[in-house]
């Protein structure tokens, strides 16, 4: 079954009509979301996904929507953890918070554009070159062991400046200060750029990250260009929102990373399967196909991806409760005769006898 083309067309015009309207809305309209708000918007975005789902499924198959919202929700997961970084980069470098949305919304929009591009050559290349998918699974091994251990502090790897960062500090004339959400501004009757400018440049080079670690994710998921484009596009609307809602949750995702870094390393055991199961390299099994190579489908894709998902979630909730709960206690000043005992200790005298 085949997807009508009038549906792919007439998908994509409604998509970037929404895109448009709520870049237009930042525009006109710059501040910051209430949590009643973004909750709405969240739950809009979320529902216009599953509706989409739904259209798949009544036009095309199962198959089609299972695809998509497993391709959705690993893009998903994988722009909430694009979204922690968005924000320790508008940490580092102060972005008042009143133009964080201007900054998001430019970050998603080079996403959508890196993504675009990306999807356009990995198409291309699969198409012509069935094997890659041996690089792609190698890629997303070892894509996942980084995520799940980055060696040394991640946040600290995360705030260093990168390379192009640095040059542009050392190359333009920057100011000290913010000019609203401007580029650039006059100061001293001369046209310098302000500090947006790297902001904007640091968020770029992220998405470029983000987009070589994603795309290869969800060609192991499906191959069909429209879906995954459109479960791109879907995982990034609502994620502005969704950052003004999540707030301080952010940080008390901490195994997080450890959820992606399964859905990764499976996603790239399953590409592996697939590229030997699809085998035309003449080196392994004489260039035939390995037939008893498992072929893991898209609804059990989907089981995995939801279970990861939902226990790093209840497991970083629930040892955020356990940290909270512990911090008062820690932080109860010792009475006199327990201060007396630990000094006591320490001298290895008698402890204190009331």
């Amino acid at each position: 079954m085949e997807l009508p083309v009038w549906f792919e067309v007439g998908s994509l015009v409604v998509l970037v009509l929404i895109l448009v309207g709520d870049l237009l809305l930042i525009l006109k309209r710059p501040h910051i979301p209430s949590t009643k708000e973004s909750t709405l918007w969240v739950v809009f975005y979320v529902t216009l996904a599953l509706i989409f789902a739904a259209l798949l499924w009544l036009f095309a198959g199962g198959e089609f929507a299972g695809q998509f919202i497993a391709g959705w929700l690993t893009e998903y997961s994988l722009s909430i953890d694009n979204l922690f970084v968005f924000g320790l980069i508008m940490n580092q470098f102060a972005v008042p918070r009143r133009h964080q949305q201007e900054v998001l919304t430019v970050g998603i929009l080079i996403a959508l554009v890196l993504r675009g591009i990306f999807i356009l050559l990995g198409a291309t290349i699969i198409e012509n070159f069935l094997p890659i998918f041996y690089v792609f699974g190698a890629f997303l091994a070892w894509t996942a062991w980084r995520q799940a251990f980055p060696g040394g502090d991640h946040e600290d790897e995360i705030k260093k400046e990168s390379f192009v960062v640095r040059q542009l500090r050392r190359r333009i004339d920057i100011s000290d200060h913010y000019d609203g959400a401007r580029v650039r501004t006059v100061v001293g009757g001369k046209k310098i750029f302000t500090p947006m400018m790297i902001v904007f440049v640091a968020i770029g080079m992220t998405d470029l990250l983000f987009a070589l670690d994603s795309i290869p994710a969800i060609f192991g998921i499906t191959t069909i260009p429209f879906i995954v484009f459109t479960a791109n596009i879907f995982a990034l609307m609502g994620l502005r929102q969704l950052y003004f809602l999540l707030g301080g949750l952010l940080d008390r995702l901490k195994y997080l990373h450890y959820g992606i870094a399964f859905i990764l390393a499976f996603i790239g055991v399953k590409l592996i399967f697939h590229a030997m199961h699809e085998n035309e390299l003449p080196f392994i099994n004489g260039g035939r196909h390995i037939e008893w190579v498992p072929d893991i489908s898209t609804w059990m894709s989907l089981g995995v991806i939801l279970t990861s998902m939902v226990v790093a979630t209840v497991a970083s909730l629930i040892a955020s409760s356990r940290e909270r709960r512990a911090a008062p206690a820690a932080e109860t000043p010792a009475t006199p005769v327990e201060a007396a005992d630990a000094v006591a200790q320490e001298k290895g005298t008698p402890p204190t006898v009331e």
